[in-house]
């Protein structure tokens, strides 16, 4: 038997504790440097992300600016909608999710597509939409059964409306939902919670202050996310308004009076540059743009053979024919190539030194002996033909660019054409040719490579009757800040056009005066009592007719037939509005382009020459003119 030694062990015991005392020191100490690093030198870090986890950030997107006509008429406006929207990260089965839903709500396969499209681009925590634009009776239907759908919830939002559609659709544009290509353009941070931006027109010209600025809201949260309460809020800045000069009830007269033509009308108001009326048709309907558009319905517009999508009177380039002659008879007087008295021999038809070819003019007899006056009123050629030959393609170039052809009006709207404005320097540079004789003789009728915009037509046709000032056409009269009511004018811009002599522009204007006030002028059919009318009429070829042939109207195409311009302003003692009108396939500018300027003038001036109930309502004197017709060699 081994008798144990208890010294020994009492020994070995206290050794051990004494380490394991050690031991529990050490990791005391350890824990207390570990608890004073996080509690103290890493308390604002901790704390931070301790508040993060609590509190969260929120944008608050800015309410969209409105968009009025001069008479206070709302254009485009934000109107309450509700959507059925879905959370991938949320939902397990996602198609399974649809095909349920779409028990209760219908989901069509634009719906299915447009859901997949805006799936791929947003994060799986983002909300998707499925349907937007849900009635009343959806909305309720789907309240009943949310319990049955985890991570899908309707929400309400602001959609944009345009409440007269096709009318406004090229001028105003629309708003769309935010791309990839648009998020490498735009401050992100201010469009944070933003899902649409301007698309074209005047949505896209003035984005940056109807969009606004963005706000942000401070929540508390619970474990799961839910909203517990909010801490602290910046609210958003709505964008601003914007108030026009144009009035659409001139807009859809102007677009009632193309009646069954496609074409464009433009009004100005000469003292200013306001945009009264910019019709282009046809147009299309921009609500069908806000939350995208169906495959079907974008292929049915570019498929459409009047090119709906195609804005005319901003982007349309036509030859301007005839209703260039004033402007070129100008050119003649200001450079001293001809003086009011100075006359023209026309046989019917033009040669040049040396040459067989015959330049014709639309009346074969001729016109015999033609002063600027009588060539302006009854739309001759022939003087013309001799007038640009004789001041040469360089001078009438270079006077006719003060009236701004060839190059952008600046007008307020994304997407305008330039024209063109011929010159040697230009087909040099375009075409890498020289310029020949002949190119000069057609351009002094509109013709050749010549090509005009409806806006620039009237921008010019208002720098004849103001006197000189060739003004920037533009749409906005004034921003307004919601709240303060803070009008923020858009001043004009004026670029005057260099005079010789006061004496040459009177001259020019009295011509075209009589174009609709004499008896022998090309559109004296829309003469009124009511008021005196200057103008000049137009035709555009669209097909080149042949040195031998006939121009038959009744046996062309009518997509090939001629296009029908107009220019007038009035009245002429005191112009308050300069039009241009394109009707495509018209014909005769007299007879078919005329009559629509007409009946814009007459909206636009009885009710402020004889009162809203005064109005004269006077048939147009005369009997229908000859038909001018200008010959494209």
């Amino acid at each position: 038997m081994q008798i144990k030694d208890h010294i020994r062990e009492e020994q070995a015991f206290l050794g051990r504790a004494v380490v394991a005392g050690l031991l529990v020191i050490l990791a005391l100490l350890a824990l207390g440097v570990r608890l004073f690093q996080l509690q103290v030198v890493q308390h604002d870090h901790f704390t931070t992300l301790s508040k993060d986890n609590r509190v969260k950030l929120r944008p608050l997107p800015p309410t969209r600016g409105l968009i009025y006509d001069r008479n206070g008429k709302l254009l485009a406006q934000n109107r309450p909608a509700y959507s059925l929207e879905l959370v991938p990260e949320q939902v397990a089965d996602v198609e399974e999710t649809l095909q349920r839903l779409s028990q209760y709500i219908q989901i069509d396969d634009d719906d299915r597509e447009r859901f997949a499209r805006l799936r791929r681009r947003k994060r799986r925590f983002d909300s998707v939409p499925i349907r937007v634009n849900l009635t009343a009776e959806e909305a309720a239907r789907f309240a009943v059964v949310r319990h049955l759908f985890p991570g899908v919830d309707i929400k309400a939002q602001l959609l944009r409306h345009y409440p007269f559609g096709n009318a406004t659709s090229h001028l105003l544009g629309y708003v769309g939902r935010i791309s990839t290509r648009d998020l490498a353009t735009i401050d992100t941070s201010n469009y944070a919670g933003t899902s649409h931006i301007g698309k074209t027109g005047l949505e896209k010209s003035y984005e940056a202050v109807l969009h606004g600025v963005v706000g942000v809201q401070q929540v508390e949260v619970n474990s799961v996310g839910r909203v517990v309460r909010v801490l602290e809020q910046t609210p958003p800045e709505p964008g601003q308004d914007l108030h026009l000069h144009l009035d659409i009830d001139l807009q859809r007269i102007a677009l009632e009076a193309l009646g069954d033509y496609n074409g464009a009308v433009v009004a100005i108001d000469p003292r200013n540059g306001g945009i009264l009326a910019l019709a282009s048709k046809p147009g299309y309907d921009p609500n069908l743009f806000v939350e995208g558009i169906s495959r079907r319905d974008y292929k049915a517009l570019q498929e459409n053979h009047d090119r709906p999508l195609y804005d005319r009177a901003l982007r349309g380039q036509y030859p301007p024919g005839s209703t260039i002659k004033p402007f070129i008879g100008l050119a003649g007087l200001e450079t001293g190539t001809i003086r009011y008295d100075t006359t023209y021999y026309c046989p019917g038809y033009f040669q040049l030194p040396g040459h067989e070819h015959k330049y014709r003019d639309w009346k074969k007899s001729g016109h015999g002996t033609v002063d600027l006056d009588i060539a302006i009123t009854q739309s001759c050629d022939v003087f013309y033909y001799k007038l640009a030959h004789n001041m040469g393609i360089d001078a009438m170039s270079s006077y006719l660019a003060n009236f701004g052809f060839g190059r952008r009006t600046g007008v307020d709207l994304v997407g305008e054409s330039r024209g063109i404005l011929p010159s040697r320097e230009w087909k040099r540079h375009t075409k890498h040719q020289p310029w020949y004789p002949g190119e000069t003789v057609i351009a002094g009728i509109g013709q050749g490579y010549f090509l005009a915009t409806p806006l620039q037509l009237a921008a010019a046709t208002a720098a004849i009757a103001n006197g000189g000032h060739l003004l920037q056409p533009h749409l906005v009269d004034y921003l307004q800040t919601r709240g303060s009511q803070e009008r923020i004018p858009i001043p004009p811009h004026d670029e005057p056009i260099p005079i010789v002599s006061e004496a040459d522009w009177d001259d020019v204007r009295r011509a075209m005066e009589h174009v609709v006030e004499g008896k022998r002028g090309t559109a004296r059919r829309i003469r009124t009592p009511a008021y005196r009318i200057a103008g000049k009429t137009g035709t555009a070829q669209v097909f080149t007719v042949g040195q031998e042939e006939e121009y038959e109207e009744e046996k062309v195409a009518h997509r090939y037939r001629d296009h029908a311009l107009f220019i007038a302003y009035a009245p002429v003692e005191d112009p308050q509005i300069a039009v241009a009108v394109v009707v495509e396939n018209g014909g005769h500018g007299g007879s078919t382009a005329a009559p629509v300027a007409r009946k814009v003038m007459d909206a636009w001036l009885l009710p402020r020459l004889y009162g809203p109930q005064k109005e004269k309502t006077l048939e147009p004197a005369g009997e229908n003119p000859p038909a001018s017709r200008e010959i494209h060699p």
